[in-house]
């Protein structure tokens, strides 16, 4: 009996070792030489020490078509699992690379859902880490169904669970959709892409030459197309900007994120006063503002290089984890356009899915004017903020730091779709368009027929500036709560949101909205 019992556990142990080899030793080392890591590797990096517990680890390909019967692996071009970060639950896949250059069967996509179903049913996260050269070709429509159900659960998953998606190899065709649906994705420079047709397909049909890098690259989808959140110099940056990412948010949509234990002290920041120029056409950099309201060290860009007119990110208030959102001045004058209005929309739902509270720092003159603009849809695209902002129940913090013109004033969070807490600084500028402009329009006729226009200009515009440029007339309609001195800004916020924590509003019964896509 004891034999016999060996025997079979020598069979098991060459099936696991086979598994745990891959492609084998030679494409391994192919791998590396690519400055990539395997997909055990990346698993062993990311999770915590001795944690991962893989799932599917015997399986194989049930193909029979083109020789593929003979060109069995364990495993089947990905591994799957689950373990933890900084002792927090979560499930992962990674895609590998060595095994039919990481391509998707039939088998590999079974693989995958299992551990997202897994990942729903206990409301943990699901990591994707995607290396992989798209579908099997040799198994035809059975792999196209396969991407089809990942497709369909990351839809379901979609604020019930974070989904995160790290891009670090190949990533083409129909498979760039799946990551497109998750909530983040980080891609490696240098050594990932993602694109629907590729290089070849491109120059058959527009006759443009691109290389791969130019068309899907890391830089382009983190400057242009906005479809990578954060950009990695390597896959080992890109495993720890995974970990912070996931530090900031809670384990599913019914738990909120852990929070660092704090004690409240004076919390006063003087420096934040001098932040504003006197002249109002004088830019200044909104995060330097917001270094001095957060944690220390704890804020997170997201999507840095992208829409740069509009800042969003995490960060740590009194050690809890909130969203900010906020106007860059330095970038077209902190307008909102097409980009950073969708920019700010999409990370305002995500942070509303999980219960993660929002902070909207203000300076906005408008929307940025322009054909381009208006053709390329700055009605609908403006709505989505504005959508997201009003449909949002988390608690929802303003303050206004300095302009807050127009329609602009409206989206960015104002009281009147649905802000909890208001506040301005002594330095804001609420009204309906900058003085110059009301002041060209109200008094037109007396500049015209003025002996000197220009002077009369500049008095009106003076005159405009005093009863509306400043906070006080929406403080004393309510629309702005409190107008704070800047270096009282961090306590009143920490204050502010310890008092909203446990907000609940009443949504009203329907099956979803119909967002402005």
């Amino acid at each position: 009996m004891d034999k016999q019992m060996d025997t079979k556990i020598e069979k098991l142990d060459k099936r696991v070792a086979l598994a745990q080899l891959g492609g084998g030793e030679k494409r391994i080392a192919k791998q590396h030489a690519k400055k990539k890591l395997t997909a055990r590797e990346r698993i062993n990096y990311l999770l915590d020490e001795g944690s991962f517990e893989e799932m599917g680890v015997l399986v194989t390909h049930r193909t029979t078509d083109f020789g593929m019967e003979d060109q069995l692996f364990f495993g089947d071009g990905v591994v799957t699992g689950y373990g933890t970060i900084n002792e927090r639950l979560v499930y992962v896949f990674a895609q590998d690379f060595t095994v039919f250059g990481g391509a998707l069967s039939e088998t590999h996509a079974e693989k995958i859902c299992k551990i997202m179903d897994h990942a729903v049913k206990v409301g943990a996260p699901c990591i994707g880490l995607n290396d992989s050269g798209g579908a099997r070709i040799q198994e035809g429509v059975k792999s196209l169904g396969g991407y089809a159900d990942i497709f369909h659960r990351n839809v379901q998953s979609s604020g019930v669970i974070p989904q995160l998606s790290a891009i670090m190899g190949p990533c083409a065709g129909g498979a760039v959709y799946s990551p497109a649906m998750t909530d983040f994705t980080i891609m490696v420079e240098d050594t990932s892409y993602m694109f629907v047709t590729g290089p070849n397909v491109v120059k058959t049909v527009t006759n443009e030459e691109v290389t791969s890098e130019e068309l899907g690259g890391a830089s382009t989808h983190s400057t242009k197309s906005g479809v990578a959140h954060l950009t990695a110099a390597n896959d080992i940056q890109c495993l720890e900007d995974l970990k912070t990412l996931l530090s900031y948010m809670p384990q599913n949509n019914k738990e909120t994120t852990k929070k660092i234990p704090y004690e409240l002290g004076e919390e006063l920041r003087p420096h934040l006063i001098g932040l504003i120029p006197e002249d109002a056409h004088k830019p200044y950099n909104m995060l330097d503002v917001i270094t001095g309201i957060i944690d220390e060290d704890s804020f997170f860009e997201i999507q840095k290089n992208y829409a740069e007119n509009i800042i969003i990110g995490f960060a740590r208030l009194g050690g809890r984890s909130i969203g900010i959102v906020a106007n860059q001045p330095m970038q077209l004058a902190g307008c909102l356009d097409t980009n950073s209005s969708i920019k700010a929309a999409r990370f305002t739902r995500f942070c509303d899915c999980f219960n993660i509270p929002l902070l909207v720092l203000v300076d906005v003159p408008g929307f940025l004017p322009g054909t381009d603009q208006e053709w390329n849809g700055i009605i609908k695209n403006g709505a989505k903020l504005l959508y997201a902002l009003s449909e949002a129940t988390v608690p929802k913090i303003t303050v206004i730091t300095r302009k807050a013109y127009g329609g602009a004033y409206d989206v960015m969070n104002s009281k009147h779709i649905g802000a909890d807490m208001n506040f301005a600084w002594p330095t804001a500028e609420i009204a309906v368009m900058g003085a110059k402009g009301a002041a060209e329009i109200i008094f037109k006729n007396e500049i015209k027929s003025a002996k000197n226009s220009e002077e009369k200009l500049k008095e009106k515009e003076a005159e405009y500036a005093y009863k509306f440029a400043d906070p006080y007339r929406a403080a004393r309609r309510g629309f702005i709560d409190e107008v704070i001195y800047p270096k009282n800004t961090r306590r009143k916020l920490i204050k502010a949101f310890q008092m909203l924590e446990n907000k609940e509003i009443n949504k009203p019964d329907r099956k979803h909205g119909n967002i402005p896509l």
